[in-house]
């Protein structure tokens, strides 16, 4: 593409107001030397890019690219072995920290899938050391620190001295001969500090002059008391310079050696500032990501022009390549139809450079080769061309190049003639490029044209609105409706008699006037379709935001669902969390009674068990269990076998306390219990006695367990031996033998008798739950 059709659809000014997004010199100048592509691999390449950078940007609301600068020239001045600057290597490493910046913050986003930008980010090397060395010698004023170096501090330090001796000695002067001095001050000449002394007084002060006033009144001199201390301060200079650039040499090399990584973080730095410039100048016009396609179709939904400010611009409609491959906008000269021709060509170019489009998503762009142009009032003084002439060398150009892969814009094509020749050369020229495949947009105000639309395939006609009420244009395009002469209404609505205006309606051929009937039918039937369209377009938007509301709506019925659930299953919790503390603090108890009554250890560790097992388990899914109905008889007796329901523990009565209150033993806890909690599972029936002894198989008196904890030794075996013999004969599976920690004798004992007997299978410790090593567990056979 040539340099004239940037400048005659003003590319140029979009590529000013995208280099003025950028961040540094470095996307700037990336911005300036961007043209466009006729490559659809690359386009799309180019497209993503952008559209990453503009994601980033809807999320984030910035990119960190601050503190970058083009240090191209400084690296290349370093490696040939100049020394930098300390403004120059500040400059690096600000550079450096940048591109650090820009690289954590691509890397920590997660709410995108940014593959472009993480790929690139990935080549930038964080040259911590270098950046550290330059920070630690040059201070945020360009300064060379006084740290940087021992010997640099050395000097520095005898400097401060020696301008501190020879002040002293000044200011003695300035004091005790104030008389022969102009004027009271230090001052300094040639990097010596003098005094400033009246002429007349020359002699009597001495020492060197080394400059004085335009009158030649005051002399400056510097006394000979300071001459050796200004000379030691001038030696101490000399050193502080060539130490600073020893300094600066030494981080010069460094910057050197580091040549490869530089140079490849400015290239990647260059490269994100350009995506990112070219974000937020799409976000600066409301840009979409435009779809490329390589089969010459256009599609843009409420396109606009880039370049006139939005509460101005009118959007609209443009479609081509489809149903038909020309569009021809016809009507009067009102004002809309050169826009829209420069704005399709425009978004054009702007696409195949991998910018955004200002219109709405899911448009489409092709990939023209060339666009061509003829816009404007082209007549040229220094050549004698008149506007024709003009036009017709630009067209004839045109007609060399044009192929079906080009995008051909003409504006007032055959104006500046004859009507009727105009007319005419126009559609010869409209068929010419039409039959080479080229997508045309022409804009024309003969209405000659106004049937070509219809007699040709894939032309359609347009126009321009005009509202005659107004007398202003919309500047709406009317795709398929062709322009029509407003001149009778204008004329109307500005006073022209009416007598007039029919007798002008007279002079009109029948077929003018059928024909502009007709275009006024189709205007009136578009307009109905587009206020149709709007009211659809319309309900279709409030159903959808029904939708959205409703789905909000069920969403927050959901939430305060959870939340009553999880408020009921806290309350509940909380109720459960204070029984056990009950339980606990009842436990804790009964410790403390162990050595007041016999209160047995593995009693009360299966009463914690029961404890535990008896939480109930809450969830927000089931149902509330319902209690069962209390069966229990109206008077309960002591000894009674009951189950607390509440509890969901067995026990039997002690005693009733009250008319609705049971004192109860549930293990080895007593507690009052109300009358209504309380279900009877059996009632022990006295025992008849009979004539006769009888051998009961049954396990009422012999326990599950023999404490043997206090026995000596042959007693507790003895014992041992005869409960074993008893638990055998009631048809016990398991006992266990509790015998204490203690020194292990009597477990020992425990043990070694267990593996003797003929009715124990086998014995083992007890566990966590059972009283662990104070207690053994026997199997019996």
């Amino acid at each position: 593409m040539n340099d004239r059709i940037f400048h005659v659809l003003e590319y140029t000014k979009i590529i000013e107001q995208l280099a003025s997004q950028a961040s540094s010199s470095l996307g700037k100048e990336q911005a300036q030397k961007l043209k466009p592509s006729i490559d659809v691999d690359e386009i799309r390449k180019w497209q993503d890019d952008t559209d990453e950078a503009a994601n980033v940007l809807r999320l984030k609301g910035h990119a960190p690219l601050g503190g970058i600068f083009d240090i191209k020239p400084i690296i290349k001045r370093a490696t040939i072995g100049g020394m930098l600057q300390p403004e120059e290597c500040l400059d690096i490493a600000s550079t450096i920290y940048g591109g650090k910046q820009i690289k954590s913050f691509i890397e920590e986003i997660e709410e995108a899938d940014l593959p472009i930008l993480r790929e690139l980010v990935s080549h930038i090397v964080a040259l911590n050391d270098l950046e550290r060395s330059i920070k630690s010698c040059i201070d945020d004023h360009g300064k060379v620190m006084d740290g940087a170096s021992d010997q640099l501090r050395t000097i520095r330090s005898r400097i401060r001295t020696n301008e501190s001796r020879v002040r002293d000695k000044l200011e003695g002067w300035t004091k005790s001969k104030s008389k022969m001095l102009s004027d009271a001050i230090i001052t300094i000449r040639n990097d010596r500090y003098v005094l400033p002394v009246k002429q007349e007084y020359r002699g009597a002060v001495g020492g060197i002059v080394h400059d004085q006033s335009s009158s030649g009144a005051t002399l400056f001199v510097e006394p000979q008391a300071v001459v050796e201390l200004n000379n030691q301060l001038q030696e101490a200079k000399v050193q502080e310079k060539h130490e600073v650039e020893r300094i600066l040499m030494e981080l010069s090399e460094r910057v050197a050696a580091d040549e490869e990584y530089l140079y490849q973080n400015v290239q990647v730095l260059a490269q994100l500032d350009f995506m990112f410039a070219k974000a937020r100048f799409s976000k600066t016009m409301k840009g979409a990501k435009p779809s490329i396609n390589d089969q010459g179709i256009i599609k843009m939904k409420q396109a606009r022009h880039p370049l006139i400010a939005d509460d101005e611009v009118v959007p609209n409609d443009v479609e081509l390549g489809e149903e038909y491959s020309s569009i021809v906008i016809t009507g009067p000269n009102t004002g809309g139809k050169t826009v829209t021709l420069k704005m399709v060509g425009l978004c054009s170019l702007m696409a195949q450079s991998g910018l955004q489009i200002p219109a709405q998503d899911g448009c489409e762009m092709t990939v023209f080769e060339n666009v061509y142009a003829d816009i404007g009032d082209e007549q040229s003084i220094e050549q004698s061309l008149s506007t024709f002439s003009s036009h017709m060398t630009n067209i004839v150009d045109i007609l060399k190049e044009v192929n079906h892969k080009s995008l051909v814009l003409f504006d007032e094509l055959g104006a500046g003639t004859d009507p009727q020749e105009g007319a005419a050369l126009a559609m010869s020229i409209l068929d010419d490029v039409v039959n080479r495949g080229a997508k045309v947009i022409a804009t024309t105000h003969y209405p000659e044209l106004k049937a070509y639309g219809y007699d040709r395939d894939g032309v359609i006609n347009a126009s321009v609105e005009f509202d005659v009420e107004t007398l202003k244009p919309t500047y709406r395009l009317l795709i398929g409706v062709p322009g029509r002469s407003n001149a009778f209404e204008i004329s109307r609505r500005l006073g022209l008699d009416e007598d007039v205006i029919q007798t002008a309606k007279g002079h009109m051929g029948q077929d003018s006037e059928s024909v502009e009937n007709m275009i006024a039918s189709l205007e009136e039937s578009k307009r109905e379709a587009d206020r149709d369209y709007e009211q659809a377009e319309a309900l279709l938007q409030e159903a959808e935001e029904l939708h959205k509301q409703l789905e909000q709506k069920w969403s927050e019925f959901e939430d305060k669902r959870e939340g009553l659930y999880k408020k009921a299953e806290d309350k509940a919790q909380k109720a459960i969390d204070k029984a056990k503390q009950e339980a606990e603090d009842i436990v804790a108890e009964m410790r403390q009674m162990k050595n007041q009554a016999e209160w047995k250890e593995h009693e009360w560790i299966e009463a914690r068990k029961n404890l535990d097992e008896a939480q109930p388990e809450l969830s927000k899914k089931q149902a509330k269990p319902q209690p069962k109905k209390n069966t229990q008889p109206k008077s309960l007796k002591p000894g009674d076998e009951i189950k607390v329901i509440s509890w969901n523990q067995t026990g039997h009565i002690i005693e009733q306390t009250s008319e609705k209150e049971y004192q109860v033993q549930l293990g080895i806890m007593k507690m009052k219990v109300k009358a209504n909690d309380l279900e009877l599972i059996k009632r022990e029936e006295p025992v008849k006695q009979k004539p006769m002894a009888t051998v009961k198989g049954s396990s009422h008196h012999v326990k599950p367990e023999l404490d043997l904890r206090g026995e000596r030794y042959e007693e507790a075996l003895s014992r041992l031996e005869k409960y074993i013999d008893d638990a055998t004969l009631a048809g016990y599976p398991q006992v266990s033998i509790i015998h204490g920690k203690g020194t292990g004798a009597l477990r020992k004992g425990v043990e070694q008798f267990a593996k003797g007997h003929r009715s124990i299978a086998s014995a083992r410790a007890g566990g966590m739950k059972e009283g662990g090593s104070g207690v053994t567990v026997l199997e019996l056979r």
